[in-house]
C-alpha cells in the first residue's frame, strides 16, 4: 500500500511551486504520482495544472461518486478522482494538493496519510508577495495575516521551511516522498525540516517569483 502525502500551506507558501520542481526532478523514476484536482475554475486562471470543469460537470461527477475527495472552498469546488485509491492499493505514494479544512475528511477516508506543511517566514513571504506585484499593500497584509493563523497539528505531519531557494525546500520534498527523512525531532512525530537559513530574514530565495493557487 502506498502513502497519500496531503500537501499543505498558507496561500502564498510556494506549494504549488514545490510540487512542480519534485515532479520534474522524480521524473518517473520512482512509484511516486501526483494527483490532478478537478476544479471549477478556468484553465487559465494560473497557478496549479488542474482540470477546470463547470460547476455543473463537478456536481454530476459527484452525484455518480466518481470523486475519492471533494470538497468546497472560496467559493470553488475541488475533487480528487477514484484513481488515487488504486495508485495506492497498487503501491504507489500519490502527492495531492490539500486543504487544511478538509484534513479530518482526507484523515477519515485514507486513513495513516502524512501530512506535508510548507511553511515560509513572514518576512520572506512579505518580500516575495511585493516582488510579484500583484497585490495592493493591504491585500498584502490580509494575506500575512491569515499565513499568520495558518496552523496544523496531525500525529505524521512533515514540516518543510520554504524561506530559501526553490531547490533547497524541492529537494527537501522530494526526499520526504522517496521516504527518506531524517528522525523526528519534535512533538507529534513532526520532522522539521529548515532552509533558507537560521534567521527568517528576507534570504536567496526572497525574490522569486511565487506560483500558488492558494490554500484550497
Amino acid at each position: 500500500m502506498g502513502t497519500l502525502f496531503y500537501v499543505v500551506g498558507a496561500s502564498g507558501a510556494g506549494k504549488d511551486s514545490l510540487m512542480v520542481y519534485a515532479r520534474a526532478r522524480l521524473g518517473g523514476r520512482a512509484p511516486v504520482f501526483f494527483a490532478h484536482r478537478y476544479i471549477t475554475r478556468p484553465a487559465e486562471a494560473g497557478g496549479e495544472n488542474h482540470v477546470a470543469v463547470s460547476k455543473a460537470e463537478f456536481a454530476q461527477m459527484k452525484a455518480l461518486d466518481l470523486f475519492a475527495l471533494a470538497w468546497e472552498s472560496h467559493g470553488f469546488c475541488y475533487g480528487l478522482g477514484r484513481e488515487i485509491g488504486l495508485w495506492l492499493e497498487r503501491g504507489a505514494n500519490v502527492v495531492m494538493n490539500g486543504s487544511r479544512a478538509f484534513l479530518p475528511v482526507a484523515e477519515r477516508r485514507f486513513p495513516g496519510l502524512t501530512v506535508v506543511l510548507i511553511e515560509v517566514s513572514p518576512a520572506v513571504l512579505r518580500a516575495r508577495l511585493v516582488a510579484r506585484g500583484r497585490e495592493t499593500p493591504d491585500e498584502i497584509a490580509e494575506r500575512l495575516a491569515r499565513a499568520a493563523e495558518f496552523t496544523v497539528i496531525h500525529p505524521n505531519l512533515v514540516t518543510i521551511r520554504n524561506n530559501g531557494s526553490l531547490a533547497e525546500a524541492g529537494d527537501a520534498l522530494v526526499a520526504v516522498l522517496r521516504g527518506s527523512r531524517p528522525a523526528a525531532d519534535g512533538p507529534a512525530a513532526a520532522v522539521r525540516l529548515e532552509h533558507g537559513g537560521a534567521h527568517e530574514v528576507a534570504g536567496a530565495g526572497a525574490g522569486r517569483p511565487l506560483v500558488d493557487s492558494g490554500a484550497a
